[in-house]
């Protein structure tokens, strides 16, 4: 059956190139005020002014009237750990308390905490929870998630992981496009032998992930005292002979160059960046790489120095939003939130922020021609506000202006 969406205040379309969005171009969001869509088979096969929709509608079609709200393409998060056991919010008071991440993480918390909580953790345990972070995904507008591994950091746990994330996509309405980081951090049984886990990361845990079909992507937590540019440029050069695309956490914490191995293998993408320098950014430019920002995880782990948005914008950086969630440095599911972040402390207009968390992660993720725009032929992933104007979504932080959620133009939120 046909559905048609009508009466939106604003369509946020995002129509435009069919590439990822640079300069004065993240602000163009192609808006059809009192606008609607028709959907067929789960794909939008027209976008107009709703009189133009309404007057040619199939007999037989459902119509959902927007009623005046605000309806946007569904949120695309681009870097995120949705697979987890337990919390850390011990670590959480212990920040407010004064303690910095790296302290916490050199006594034996942070990532490691997690490692042996999941470790622990049963397939079914692990799928329970990430269910649970799955409907928070929704309930903030997002319909594609980037899932990253990392927590098992053994080939079986590694592998217990990505085969969680699979099942979420069978299980769940929202797509999980899974990412290897096997590379997240050197466990407690090699911290005398990080070399010998580099090894244990290319020669086992890679190949099984390939022959499982279980990642299309390969990513590594370059920075000191986990991954340096040595161990990190051999791992994701295996990972490109197995034919993973890159993404690569760097520059997070400290300057350590990574950006700048980014920009030499061709990532698609160099995250964080919260220590980038002006040389960094015109490498990333030369090479295409997209910046992936996450300003949740600056915000929660209470520091200041955020990416320089604004010098990347001007240099002609296809800019990412995401909100990085996972249970130490951003437990978060919420885009709105990271938009009232990026406007905030990053001095993104909000119409470059919602560019930068729709069709530009869609092209991060190999994904461009199918969804993070409202246009004939993608997907109908999208979502309704309660608003009128689509930059209430980030003016309003911390308050839910969500009211529904479509994926493939069904219903499922």
């Amino acid at each position: 059956m046909p559905v048609a969406v009508l009466h939106a205040a604003q369509l946020v379309t995002l129509a435009g190139p069919k590439r990822p969005r640079v300069g004065g171009e993240l602000r163009e969001l192609a808006i059809i005020n009192d606008g609607g869509m028709l959907i067929r088979d789960g794909r939008i096969e027209q976008v107009g002014p709703s009189n133009e929709i309404a007057n040619a509608l199939p007999r037989d079609t459902e119509v959902i009237d927007a009623n005046g709200k605000v309806v946007l393409p569904g949120f695309v998060d681009a870097h995120a750990h949705p697979v987890f056991a337990g919390d850390r919010v011990d670590e959480f008071e212990m920040r407010a308390q004064g303690a910095t991440y790296e302290q916490i993480a050199d006594s034996g918390g942070g990532i490691r905490s997690t490692v042996r909580k999941t470790r622990a953790a049963s397939p079914e345990q692990l799928l329970a929870q990430a269910k649970k972070h799955a409907a928070w995904f929704l309930r903030a507008g997002t319909t594609t998630v980037e899932a990253k591994s990392g927590y098992g950091l053994t080939e079986d746990d590694e592998l217990k992981m990505l085969r969680v994330i699979r099942r979420l996509n069978a299980e769940t309405p929202l797509e999980f496009v899974p990412t290897f980081l096997g590379a997240h951090a050197v466990p407690d049984e090699f911290q005398s032998a990080p070399e010998q886990y580099v090894s244990l990361v290319i020669h086992k845990m890679l190949p099984r992930v390939v022959e499982e079909q279980l990642a299309e992507n390969c990513d590594v937590f370059c920075e000191r005292g986990y991954f340096d540019i040595a161990e990190a440029e051999k791992i994701l050069k295996a990972a490109q002979d197995h034919g993973l695309r890159l993404r690569m956490h760097v520059d997070q914490l400290t300057n350590s160059g990574g950006a700048f191995l980014a920009a030499r293998l061709k990532a698609a993408t160099a995250d964080h960046l919260e220590q980038v320098n002006a040389a960094e950014i015109g490498a990333l430019v030369e090479a295409g790489v997209q910046p992936v920002l996450l300003p949740g995880s600056v915000y929660s782990l209470g520091k200041t120095r955020y990416p320089p948005a604004r010098e990347m914008i001007g240099a002609g950086l296809a800019i990412v939003l995401a909100t990085d969630f996972n249970p130490g440095s951003s437990p978060t599911t919420s885009m709105p939130m990271v938009l009232s972040l990026a406007a905030t402390q990053m001095k993104m207009t909000p119409g470059e922020a919602l560019t930068a968390a729709t069709i530009n992660p869609a092209y991060s993720l190999n994904r461009g021609d199918q969804i993070g725009s409202l246009e004939p032929g993608k997907r109908a992933n999208f979502a309704l506000y309660d608003c009128a104007d689509y930059r209430e979504i980030a003016y309003y932080f911390g308050v839910s202006l969500t009211h529904s959620v479509y994926v493939s133009g069904k219903r499922v939120l």
